[in-house]
This record gives structure tokens, C-alpha cells and sequence, in this order.
């Protein structure tokens, strides 16, 4: 039986969690944790695998990596956080501060880490910081939301859950019509025949097969280091590996004289390392119309009717009011409906959003969720979706799974129509 109580606080884009961290683990006093109090405390996140990853890459100093040859930087998210817990155990803590464990860990992963942490919890405290109520342990007795600097409890967790019941989220303005409409006229999209990809001798993807038509709507799913990544940089015209192939893009057969460029003209593309580091001053109104130049940020004078249909796109959104404000000062998840809505406005053929809810509070991955649900449903342009995390509303036709296996990994296709 559990001894120990178990604390979850909800946290937000707006959260100030640097704070609360660094009271819990210094031992201030928090009425709200006053069990914590003067008890040794250590911290499970992402900052600490980078400070770890910094030591040793500066002062070659291995401590999570200590008696193997690997660095961790090589390490996949997964082995990372196997090594980082593993020290922290090794120093018997009295509880843990864990900020969103699960975040970039594929779904075998997450299951094997909520066992091992459903172990910790009968002898060691865990404090749970976590931008999805979904990632929360079953064993977590007390509840609290982090606003701000403010943190605000709940009276049961009863009370925690019925406040935090996922609403149905729906835009009102229908998608804007593209200017031009997209010259791609085949039915085919995309299609992988028997595609076999090998890394220094290392099969990754064992006889692919795989076709994308107009309109469909994809959720890609795999493990880490099953070879998601490798599939999408093939489509995009990023990776050699589809030269010699039975690769079709776009109605050309892969090596017949089309250009990167040719295919990210048919391709709509976001993954949240697009402005994760972007320091760029452009408004947020600039930042849409940079779509039409395949640009990130705008450099060039837009026509009046590239304005107007950006604004429109910002109307849907229901970012308008905010179109001339610097993008930078939008919230995560208001930058990735603006991203996203870039990577849209001249419904390419293909549109390929990878990990694009990573990070995201509950409310803003909803948005998120309906905006991709919207487009599938209003536009003619295909969708490629990944994701770790099975996404509350998202409503794909049909998945792409990726299993590993010692010759590369084999894929398989799931129609939700028939699920």
C-alpha cells in the first residue's frame, strides 16, 4: 500500500515552473507541501539531461553515461531518461520532481517508464509537472494548477478531473480558398513500392510499401529509431536514400529530373523546431504570408490579396485582433496554429506536421487537434500527422505503422473506417 502522497500540478504555457522547481527542491516552505519539507528532493526533466549532455560534451565528464562507451548525446530521448532516473535513484531521494516525463518518448516507452515510476511511488514522493492531464499517474493523491506564479488546489481529485474533461473545440470560419489552385492532378500522391533504406550497413526500412492519395488524412506512428524520420525526409527530397528506389512524388518517379525545390513546392511542412529557436522580428499577420514564399518570416513586399488571404486564415484562428503584434509574443500553442495556417495557404498537396503538439498544454493541443481535423475535412490537401502520443479528437482515416524488426522495420496500414 502507498505511504506516500503523490502530487500532480497542471501546468500551462504561462506557467512559471522554473520557480516552484527550484522552492521544492531548496526546501522552502510550501504550505501546499509542507510533507516535503527538510526531505531531499531531485529533479527528473529535460534541462537535466541537457546539463548533463553539456558537462560531458564540455569537460568530457561522463556521470549518466558513466562505464559505457556511448555519449549521450547519441542516446535516443528513451535511453536518456532511463540513465538520468537511474542516477537519481542511485542517491535515494525522498521524492522526485518529474516535469513532463513522457514528452518526446514513443508509446512503449511511456508505458515502461509509468510502470517503473508506479514502482518508485511505495518508497519515494513524486511531484508531477505536467502540460497533459492524460501523462498524470494513477497513484496521485493530491491536485493542484500552476497559473502564473499562482498555484491553486482542488479539494478532491474529483473535482481535478471534472474541471479538466476535454471540451469539443470547433472553428466557425470555413478554410480560405487558396489563390491558385494546386497543379497536381493525380489522384497519387506519394508511393513507396518494396523501399528497402540501409544506414552503414544498418537496415532501417524493410520493403515499404505505402500510398498516399489526394485528400487522405495519415497518422504516422512508430518508435524512436524505427525510421519515421528517414520516411518523411524521402517525401520532402531531403534524404539521398530515395535515389534507385520505386519511389513516385507527386507523379515523377524518384531520379527523373526533379528538383528538391520542385517537391517542397507541393509540400506544406511544420515541426516545432521551425520556431522553437526563431528569433525573427515579423508580425504574426507577415509570418502567414511568408507561406507563399516558402520562407520562415517575410522578406519580400506581399500582394494585397497575399494580405487578405492570411487575414482571413487569422480570422479562422481567431488570432486577427493579434495580426500585427510580433509572432514572438504569441503563446506556443497560438505559434503553431500561425505555423501551421503558413504551411497551409496555398493548399499544397501534401501537408506534413511532425510532433506538432509536443509541448502543448491540454487546451492548446485541442485547438490544435481541431484545426488539423478542419483542414481534412474543408480542403482537398493530404495530411501526414506524427505523433508519440494518441491525440483526444484527432480524427485520421487511416495510420501508417512502423514496426522495428532486426532486418528494418516493416510498416502496416490501419483504415479507421474499418476499426
Amino acid at each position: 500500500m502507498n505511504q506516500h502522497k503523490n502530487y500532480a500540478i497542471l501546468i500551462n504555457n504561462k506557467s512559471q515552473t522554473k520557480g516552484l522547481v527550484h522552492d521544492l527542491l531548496s526546501n522552502s516552505v510550501i504550505d501546499e507541501f509542507k510533507e516535503l519539507h527538510n526531505k531531499k528532493g531531485l529533479l527528473f526533466s529535460r534541462s537535466e539531461i541537457e546539463r548533463f549532455m553539456d558537462e560531458e560534451e564540455r569537460h568530457d565528464t561522463k556521470i549518466l553515461t558513466q562505464g559505457i562507451s556511448q555519449s549521450l548525446k547519441s542516446m535516443s530521448s528513451g535511453e536518456q531518461k532511463k540513465a538520468l532516473l537511474s542516477h537519481l535513484l542511485e542517491q535515494k531521494p525522498d521524492f522526485l520532481v518529474l516535469v513532463n516525463p513522457f514528452d518526446n518518448l514513443d508509446i512503449a516507452t511511456q508505458t515502461n517508464l509509468k510502470e517503473q515510476l508506479l514502482s518508485i511511488c511505495k518508497t519515494t514522493s513524486l511531484v508531477q509537472l505536467v502540460s497533459r492531464s492524460n501523462d498524470i499517474l494513477l497513484i496521485t493523491t493530491d491536485f493542484f494548477k500552476l497559473d502564473g506564479n499562482k498555484l491553486f488546489s482542488y479539494a478532491s481529485p474529483e473535482t481535478f478531473w471534472e474541471q479538466h474533461e476535454q471540451a469539443s473545440i470547433k472553428f466557425i470560419e470555413t478554410i480560405p480558398s487558396p489563390i491558385k489552385p494546386s497543379e497536381v492532378e493525380d489522384t497519387q500522391l506519394i508511393n513507396f513500392a518494396d523501399v528497402s533504406v540501409s544506414f552503414d550497413g544498418r537496415q532501417v526500412l524493410n520493403s515499404i510499401n505505402w500510398t498516399i492519395n489526394k485528400g487522405e488524412f495519415w497518422q504516422l506512428i512508430g518508435p524512436n529509431g524505427s525510421g519515421k524520420t528517414t520516411l518523411l525526409s524521402m517525401i520532402t527530397g531531403d534524404s539521398h536514400k530515395g535515389y534507385g528506389q520505386d519511389l513516385t512524388l507527386f507523379g515523377q518517379k524518384k531520379g527523373s529530373g526533379e528538383s528538391v525545390w520542385d517537391l517542397k513546392k507541393e509540400i506544406g511542412y511544420f515541426t516545432p523546431a521551425m520556431t522553437d529557436k526563431f528569433r525573427g522580428y515579423h508580425t504574426t499577420e507577415n509570418m502567414v504570408i511568408s507561406g507563399f514564399y516558402d520562407s520562415v518570416g517575410l522578406y519580400t513586399n506581399p500582394s494585397d490579396q497575399e494580405k487578405r488571404l492570411a487575414n482571413q486564415w487569422l480570422k479562422l484562428l481567431q488570432l486577427y485582433d493579434k495580426r500585427k503584434i510580433p509572432f514572438l509574443e504569441l503563446t506556443t500553442g497560438e505559434k503553431r496554429l500561425v505555423m501551421t495556417a503558413r504551411a497551409m495557404v496555398k493548399h499544397p498537396p501534401l501537408l506534413i506536421l511532425d510532433e506538432p503538439t509536443a509541448g502543448l498544454d491540454d487546451a492548446s493541443a485541442a485547438l490544435f487537434i481541431a484545426l488539423v481535423n478542419k483542414i481534412s475535412q474543408e480542403s482537398e490537401t493530404a495530411i501526414i500527422f506524427v505523433s508519440h502520443r494518441t491525440e483526444v479528437g484527432l480524427e485520421p482515416q487511416f495510420d501508417y505503422i512502423l514496426a522495428m524488426n532486426k532486418n528494418g522495420s516493416t510498416g502496416k496500414v490501419t483504415n479507421h473506417a474499418n476499426s
